[in-house]
């Protein structure tokens, strides 16, 4: 049997808070590398986020897919760019 190992990339890099400048939604980042961002969500950041809301009033009218929000990823953005989420892997 193959021992599980144990998850500790939080321990040295934890998810850090990031708020929308849209809609104030509050989540927790992690960027492992520019091209890899974690977001955890809460309830409440899930109910503010304006393109998240559209995009479920899209999916029950038969369409739309919410694979991200370009208001929250400027944010994101903003935040690596003043220094606040770190960026582990500073590769290109």
């Amino acid at each position: 049997m193959m021992a599980v190992r144990p998850d500790i990339r939080l321990d040295d890099a934890p998810m850090v808070p990031v708020t929308c400048a849209r809609c104030g939604a509050g989540v927790q980042v992690r960027k492992s590398s520019w091209n890899q961002t974690s977001v955890q969500w809460t309830g409440s950041a899930l109910s503010r986020c304006e393109e998240r809301c559209s995009a479920g009033q899209l999916a029950a009218n038969g369409g739309g897919l919410f694979l991200a929000c370009s208001a929250l990823n400027g944010s994101i953005f903003e935040a690596v760019k003043a220094g606040t989420v770190p960026v582990l892997d500073n590769t290109f």
